[in-house]
């Protein structure tokens, strides 16, 4: 029997292994089905994939080093999770910086269908741009 009503241990066991993969580019066991459906959103562009493999790939094609997610919040929702997340890596020489909303759709424990909204990735300068421009009321 299937299952689509995810309990919160669940879901919030998937986000942290969501959050470890951001982290490290390695994927957790058990984190995506097979068939996983990726639909991916940047600034200017939309990539996606059919599957846990050429997802695996979009996201170390767009972020090859292993970085940090410091800050991050979690809210299950009846099919899964939704997770906004803070990524900081270095690259390049240079250090960068993203914001990204991400639904997670869970069956059977796994992640079946993920949709990522991203502000597109920060360089220092863009960065510094932003910090002497925009004073934010929460980091």
């Amino acid at each position: 029997m299937t299952s689509t009503t995810t309990d919160l241990a669940t879901a919030r066991v998937l986000a942290d292994k969501l959050i470890a993969f951001l982290e490290t580019g390695e994927l957790p066991a058990g984190l995506f089905a097979p068939d996983l459906f990726l639909d991916f959103t940047l600034p200017l562009w939309r990539l996606q994939a059919s599957s846990a493999d050429d997802a695996v790939a979009v996201r170390l094609t767009g972020h090859p080093a292993p970085g940090r997610v410091p800050r991050s919040r979690f809210d299950r929702t009846d099919s899964g999770f939704l997770l906004e997340v803070e990524e900081t890596w270095e690259q390049d020489g240079d250090s960068w910086y993203c914001r990204e909303l991400m639904r997670a759709d869970v069956v059977d424990g796994v992640i079946t269908e993920l949709a990522v909204y991203c502000t597109g990735d920060w360089d220092s300068a863009r960065q510094a741009e932003h910090r002497a421009a925009v004073p934010l009321v929460r980091p």
